[in-house]
Order: structure tokens, then sequence, then C-alpha cells
């Protein structure tokens, strides 16, 4: 892409400034949830509204225990033409009627509001940069396919087979989570996310009449929860927390029941299996006691591939065309980019510049929400052919 062609993408969006403000409020508005299906709806139909006037086939698959997600393509599309993906979410961790209490703010810096960071202001990106594919009569090389999901923030159960079926055909994959930092450093690597439970089941007695008849469960737990911290390698970015301990029914009785949640993250699928064997073969210290121990790492690690790199190195060049010096950067969480890169080229934290994610003081930056928007846009157009991500 030239760098005339660049800029009049920017000057496109700037143009159009006030009507992405507007929409991006009416998405913070729309308050999404992620454990009430019934408040997805509205921000649900806003999306399908907004692709269908961007004549797209779009699809609504309802969820059993979620709001389901959106799969959009353009009605027009070339038959057999390679496909790109752009992937994103409308569900935030906030609940119904946060909005009273964090009202939405605007200056001519930066705009706050529940969900507007993660990842409100990802979705608006995805409207306007077809919209100025469509205005100005842009040509994709590969065809835009959009996954827009409503249980992201809660692991995704009902929407990663879709995710992985897409992911496994497309070209490449844009992930439009906030990027990291006020540099707005785009995600290159994560680390995967494992989440298991100790189950401990001992033998209740009076504390006080006969302890020696008890076996107590929150004992035999209390020797594991030191085996998992010992598994921690900061140096290696493996972290084991216990976060969650619950056991016994009162203080005079010997414990018959104990459990613990394990959060574990870790850079590499390598060390991902370490860790899970190390954790599913606990194996009781009493052997009067039960374990009983499961889980499984729902989110695997986005590792640094060669088509990642790929990818990262033709945004960064691409980028230099706007005057961004882009950065890369490795983040502590998951997203849907874990379960893309599995598959395909993928580039995450594509989302706007700002911060306080899951925070009172989530914000958006306005030169950033048009800055990113162009980024968008022109990497979906940028030829494929200059690289195959092999």
């Amino acid at each position: 892409m030239k760098k005339s062609k660049a800029k009049h993408i920017v000057n496109y969006l700037k143009e159009n400034q006030d009507s992405m403000i507007l929409f991006l409020k009416k998405l913070v508005e729309a308050e999404s949830p992620s454990t009430d299906a019934n408040a997805q709806v509205k921000i649900i139909n806003l999306l399908k509204s907004e692709l269908e006037e961007l004549n797209y086939n779009v699809l609504y698959i309802p969820g059993k225990k979620t709001g389901g997600y959106l799969f959009a393509r353009p009605l027009n599309r070339l038959k057999n033409n390679p496909i790109q993906l752009m992937l994103g979410h409308c569900d935030t961790v906030w609940k119904t009627n946060t909005i009273k209490e964090m009202p939405i703010t605007s200056d001519s810096i930066k705009i706050t509001g529940p969900g507007i960071f993660d990842m409100k202001a990802g979705l608006t990106q995805m409207i306007y940069s077809l919209r100025a594919i469509r205005d100005l009569k842009l040509n994709c090389l590969l065809t835009p396919v959009i996954i827009i999901n409503s249980d992201e923030e809660i692991g995704s159960k009902e929407s990663t087979n879709t995710i992985k079926n897409i992911s496994k055909i497309t070209k490449r994959a844009f992930i439009l989570e906030p990027p990291l930092g006020l540099k707005g450093k785009l995600k290159t690597a994560r680390k995967g996310i494992g989440r298991f439970t100790l189950a401990v089941r001992g033998k209740p007695a009076h504390a006080g009449l006969n302890p020696d008849k008890g076996v107590s469960a929150i004992e035999e737990l209390s020797y594991h929860i030191q085996h998992l911290f010992s598994l921690n390698d900061f140096e290696k970015g493996i972290t084991v927390n216990v976060g969650m301990i619950e056991g016994g029914t009162s203080a005079n009785v010997i414990a018959a029941e104990s459990r613990a949640v394990i959060d574990v993250r870790v850079h590499n699928n390598k060390d991902a299996e370490f860790i899970s064997k190390e954790i599913l073969s606990l194996k009781p210290f009493n052997k009067d006691i039960e374990l009983l121990v499961d889980g499984y790492f729902g989110r695997p690690p986005m590792e640094r591939t060669n088509r990642n790199q790929k990818l990262w190195k033709m945004a960064k060049n691409l980028g230099e065309l706007i005057g961004l010096e882009l950065e890369e950067s490795t983040a502590g969480g998951g997203s849907d980019g874990n379960t893309t890169s599995l598959f395909t080229a993928t580039l995450d934290g594509l989302g706007t510049t700002g911060g306080g994610a899951h925070a009172r003081h989530e914000f958006i930056f306005i030169d950033k929400l048009i800055e990113r928007t162009a980024l968008l846009t022109i990497l979906l157009t940028a030829n494929p052919l200059n690289d195959n991500y092999a």
C-alpha cells in the first residue's frame, strides 16, 4: 500500500470521527454482562444491523447458557476466495446498571465507560474499517469474515468450536482485544491459562471427644497447597496460584471435606503439559484420604510462532505508513487469540489504546480510536501474497 492511500484512510476516519464516537457510546450503553444472556440481545442486534447495512450475511447462533455469537461474511463474496478473520467479543465483566454508577464521560482526549476499552472500542473499529473499505472502494484480496461472541470473559466455552473451525480455514486472524499499556503494544504472545480443582475427602469426628477417630481433609489440603505453590517458576513464566479454598463445617469438627481451586499460567505448551501432569497426578499424603483432581488448560498458550511473527512484522512495517512505531508484547491473560493461533497466523491487541480494563476508570484515547481503525483497515487490505505465514 502506498503512503498516500494510507493517509486517505486516516482522513476518511477523521471525517467520520463523530459518527464513530456516537456508535461507540451506543455499544457502551448497551450493557452486556457475560452472565446475563438476556442483556446481550440489544448489543447483538445493534451489531447485526450494522453488519447487514454493510451488505454482510449475518448468522446469529443463540447460546444455551450465554448470549450466543454472530458469524458474518459478505453477501457478494468471491466464491472460493481465501478468508481473513476479525474476532472480538461483546460481553463485559460489568453487571447491568453499572453505567448508572460509571456513566460515559468524554472530553477532547478520552472517553470512559464500562466495557469501552475491553472491548467495545475494538468492535467499533471492526465496523468502521469495513465502512472505510466500502466507501473508499478498497480491495481486499482476502475476504473479511467476522466472529463476535458473548462469552469470551467467561472462557468462550460455547463459541470456541466455531472459532476453531473458522480458524482452520482462514489465512490470518486479527483479534480486536485491547493493546497492552499506554504505548498500545500489540500482543504477539499470551500465556496459556489452566484451571484445576482439588477436592479432598477425609473422615469427620468430634474435635474434643475423639479427634483421633477423624481424618482431616483440611490438614491434607494444607500439604498440597504448599506443594502447589512450590511449582511456581517466575523465570520460566510459570505461575501456580491456589486462589480459593474451602472446607469443614464447624470449628469443633474434624473436617470431612475440603477443596481448592488453582489458576495456572504458562508461556508454552511444554510447560502446560508438565504442570498438568504434576497437578493431575497428585497423591494423598494420608492413606485414609481420598483425593479427586480435575481440570485442564482452557486456553492454550499463544506462542510466538513463525507465522505469527511474520504477521507481526507486516503490521509493524505497515504501521509506519501512518507514523506508528509499533511494539510487541506478551500478555499474562488469555483471549480467543490463544485458540486461533493454534491454526492460523494471529495478531492480537489490535483494539484501541487506553487503560483500566475491568476497573472503574476504564477509558480509551479518542485519537487512538482513529489511529487503530486505520491500522486495521490497512491490514485488512494488505496483500497476503507478500507473505505466506508458513
